[in-house]
């Protein structure tokens, strides 16, 4: 596993950093639950992806949108990512924790920075008949989260 950095920087003081490595996600699930939380409060993206994980409220699909449905609200198409949002939710907790290593209160920060790269394809195989092959490759993904003090 090469060592990855974060795409941005932030200052060490004000802010808490957390990443996830070559979790074994949808990389668009992810990029679109990540666009979704930019911004919002600790609290309210903890309960967001709270929510999405016991299918309460969608995420919605603005690029990855080709035949998802519509869902109810504002949005318009929309998925359950579970899987996604769980990992994700573990990471933002992740962040909470090394915030108040450092002595900031976790409930008056702000998601700054949330980004996801592609890491690396895991390849697999799966035998046909007659002696063919198809490809089952698991797509990996690092996600990265950075909170800032408001």
């Amino acid at each position: 596993m090469a060592r990855v950095k974060y795409s941005c920087k932030s200052d060490p003081t004000r802010s808490s950093k957390a990443m996830g490595y070559e979790l074994h996600i949808s990389p668009k699930h992810s990029r679109e639950i990540c666009t979704t939380i930019k911004n919002m409060r600790t609290p309210a993206a903890k309960k967001y992806l709270e929510d999405v994980v016991v299918l309460k409220q969608a995420v919605p699909f603005k690029r990855y949108n080709h035949g998802v449905g519509h869902r109810r609200g504002k949005m318009a198409a929309g998925r359950y990512p579970v899987r996604a949002a769980s990992e994700i939710l573990k990471i933002l907790t992740n962040a909470e924790n090394s915030a108040e290593d450092k002595g900031l209160e976790p409930d008056r920060m702000r998601i700054s920075h949330a980004a996801i790269k592609r890491g690396r394809t895991i390849r697999g195989i799966m035998p046909r008949a007659m002696g063919r092959a198809t490809a089952k490759n698991t797509e990996t993904v690092t996600v990265e989260l950075i909170l800032e003090e408001l």
